[in-house]
């Protein structure tokens, strides 16, 4: 009897250790219990976020009001006009305007008007909009967020960014709102951006969404293209608007929308910070945007023109057509060479090369790589400066 009381003592302390490590084995390695157990071994541990303490069944909801709060009083509105050609050829004739003073009315030239917006980008009275907005504007007002006008200028105009510089010209007391520039780099895509700007006249707006996309080209649009897509919305009176990150930091100049029925489908297009931040500080300085320039035709090298050319596929620029005496042509550029870099940096697509010849500093020399025959040649290359575009 004593001999069965000791070995039941013996099962139930051995049955006590086993339930006992199978608890700390499933606590601190749960992936372990199914191959214990005999189950199969497919099934999978997945990780779940603790909800919050205090509500856990509710998601925190982020507010940019401080970030438009930063941003709002240094997006301006943008009020342009410009006389329109009269088709009455004696409008302006004194014995009509005498006798006839209705019909002279009517024939009287009238004034086109339009409407944009503007990015203070210093308190000295610079302001950021895009070209288009006052292309052939003879009279431009700006509307602060808090309701004051004053007269603005063109202080310089890069029509090839689609970038004009304007310059207010504020009170000697008064000292304009300047938004502050953000970093292109600290910007990715997923991230939440505000656009604001005038859409439709309504005055300052703020809209939300992300950037879609970074380094959109190819959309026939501007000369150089680096824009930011975005899917905040973006309607006609937006153009030169701020787009801005969530600390109110301006990232791009809001430019233009892709649409089908002229308002916003979620598709919007702005021009970096960094591009709109060379060309400010040029016209600044110098007055204009002064761009490398090699007198390159260029062409985007697809297979099929590798295929149709006999020669290898390698990621360049075909060079279609030479300026006769420019800078590549002088310095050995033959076409139907293909660009593979300038200056040590690759130029995969037309829109690279574009950007890699521009910012090159006329006077100075360059090395031009290419492919000739399937074989690689280095030509050193005099830059020259990039002919002023027409407006």
């Amino acid at each position: 009897m004593a001999t069965l009381r000791k070995f039941w003592l013996l099962f139930a302390q051995a049955c006590t250790l086993t339930v006992a490590v199978l608890f700390v084995v499933s606590a601190l390695r749960p992936d372990l219990v199914p191959r214990l157990a005999g189950a199969p071994a497919s099934v999978a541990t997945l990780r779940e976020a603790a909800p919050a303490p205090d509500a856990p069944h509710a998601v925190a909801i982020a507010s940019y009001a401080e970030a438009a709060k930063k941003a709002m009083p240094a997006v301006v509105n943008v009020y342009t006009s410009k006389a329109v050609r009269s088709r009455a050829p004696l409008a302006d004739d004194e014995l009509l305007r005498r006798y006839f003073p209705d019909l002279a009315r009517r024939a009287t030239p009238q004034r086109a008007r339009s409407l944009g917006s503007g990015v203070i980008v210093a308190p000295e009275g610079f302001v950021l909009t895009n070209f288009h907005v006052v292309d052939g504007a003879d009279d431009i007002v700006i509307q602060l967020a808090d309701g004051r006008e004053m007269k603005a200028v063109v202080r310089g105009a890069d029509p090839e960014s689609d970038l004009v510089v304007l310059k207010a010209e504020p009170g000697a007391s008064i000292v304009l709102p300047a938004i502050t520039l953000g970093d292109l780099d600290s910007v990715h895509v997923g991230d939440v951006v505000l656009a604001i700007g005038n859409p439709f006249g309504f005055g300052n707006t703020v809209t939300s969404g992300i950037v879609s996309a970074l380094g959109r080209n190819h959309l026939g649009i501007n000369r150089f293209e680096d824009f930011i897509q975005t899917d905040a919305p973006i309607n006609p009176g937006n153009s030169g608007g701020a787009l801005v990150d969530t600390a109110g930091n301006l990232i791009g100049i809001n430019s233009t929308i892709y649409s089908q029925s002229g308002g916003s489908m979620g598709i919007g297009f702005a021009i970096p910070v960094s591009l709109a931040r060379n060309v400010l500080q040029q016209i600044i300085e110098h007055g204009e945007v002064t761009r490398g320039w090699l007198g390159i035709e260029p062409q985007d090298y697809t297979e099929d023109v590798a295929r149709a050319n006999d020669s290898p596929r390698v990621d360049g620029v075909l060079v279609r057509g030479l300026q006769p005496g420019g800078p590549a042509a002088r310095g050995g550029v033959q076409v139907r060479d293909v660009v593979v870099e300038i200056g040590g940096h690759a130029t995969r697509d037309v829109p690279t090369l574009l950007a890699r010849i521009a910012e090159l500093t006329p006077g100075t020399s360059t090395t031009v790589k290419v492919w000739r025959d399937a074989q690689p040649l280095d030509l050193s290359v005099q830059v020259g400066k990039r002919p002023q575009a027409r407006s």
